[in-house]
């Protein structure tokens, strides 16, 4: 078995086989899973690491393995102008969902009600069989070359004592 220990978007040398995962496997650090040719890989990344579609994967002695995002079952929502695509995007964005967004339509994993939103806000839902390679949000690792921390658990106290003051 090939250990996988580190990723990168771009190939360091030949690359030896390809790694096709569904987009589940794609956002855990730590997996076993089989190339397309049948070799057998152990994924050992860092916590938090979203594997992409054309990202590569080196193993301890220094094989390259190249990532595909698996066909899935996805629901994909087309709009007819951009003002009710960038609605839709709004929407789904502020349920925390996972979009792979495109050229007047967007992809997310199937799910009834958000199916349901989309089109009441107008647009035409299908299902399609394709690679899931949603957007990394903007506080993922490597947007812009660089990253941003974000800690959701971090404190707002001066706003509030600024509107304790506008009250009083």
């Amino acid at each position: 078995m090939y250990k996988l220990i580190s990723k990168s978007d771009h190939c360091h040398g030949k690359v030896l086989d390809i790694v096709s995962l569904p987009f589940e496997t794609r956002q855990r650090g730590r997996f076993k899973a089989a190339t397309v040719t049948g070799k057998e890989v152990g994924v050992f990344l860092t916590r938090g690491e979203v594997l992409r579609e054309g990202d590569y994967l080196t193993s301890e002695c220094g094989e390259n393995f190249l990532v595909k995002a698996e066909p899935e079952q996805l629901s994909q929502a087309k709009a007819a102008d951009w003002l009710t695509f960038a609605k839709a995007c709004y929407h789904l964005g502020n349920r925390h969902t996972p979009l792979q967004v495109g050229e007047m339509w967007v992809r997310f994993q199937p799910d009834h009600v958000l199916e349901q939103m989309v089109e009441l806000l107008g647009l035409t839902v299908s299902t399609v069989h394709a690679g899931f390679d949603p957007e990394n949000g903007a506080y993922a690792q490597g947007l812009g070359g660089h990253s941003h921390g974000h800690d959701h658990g971090h404190s707002h106290s001066h706003e509030h004592a600024h509107h304790e003051h506008e009250h009083a």
